[in-house]
């Protein structure tokens, strides 16, 4: 099973950007161990920022393999920039916001903003984050490796995502 960190794809300009949505919810088995009740203290379930990260990831990577009609393996190469603001907890939605900076055979490096929505504080979109990303074209740069033949980061969840989110693939 592959964990997917993003709910939908709301916005996909090939080759510019993505944006993509995160409904957080007491439903995901991770929030209950960031953090369980103690003896002192109430439970507060958080996103874990790794966590976001990914989410940043999965978005941004999608539109770099889109930007090239996902005939290329794409990995996460660097995080260059994981900045938050706040804390992100059940009930609210993240919205990422990735920029394509630069593409080439090598790979891409994208630019990535999230805003968040408190629906108990009014709803109101909030800036709350930035995560800059690079993504290496394994194939490109790993040449002489035997990778599979099928896109191994682009699974059937992803395009099934895209598929249900409005997309062609």
């Amino acid at each position: 099973m592959r964990w997917m960190w993003i709910d939908r794809i709301v916005e996909l300009d090939k080759g510019a950007r993505c944006v993509a949505l995160k409904n957080i919810s007491m439903a995901e088995e991770h929030l209950h161990d960031h953090f369980p009740a103690t003896d002192d203290r109430p439970s507060k379930p958080i996103m874990p920022a790794p966590l976001i990260v990914e989410g940043m990831a999965q978005t941004a990577g999608i539109l770099v393999g889109h930007a090239r009609d996902f005939a290329e393996k794409v990995i996460l190469a660097k995080v260059g920039l994981a900045e938050f603001d706040r804390e992100a907890y059940p009930g609210q939605t993240l919205i990422y916001e990735a920029t394509l900076d630069r593409i080439d055979p090598a790979g891409a490096a994208t630019s990535g903003v999230i805003h968040q929505i408190d629906y108990a504080a009014g709803g109101e979109k909030q800036p709350f984050g930035r995560v800059d990303l690079m993504f290496s074209h394994i194939d490109q740069n790993m040449q002489g490796l035997a990778f599979p033949e099928h896109n191994f980061v682009f699974t059937d969840q992803f395009f099934d995502l895209l598929r249900n989110s409005g997309f062609a693939v």
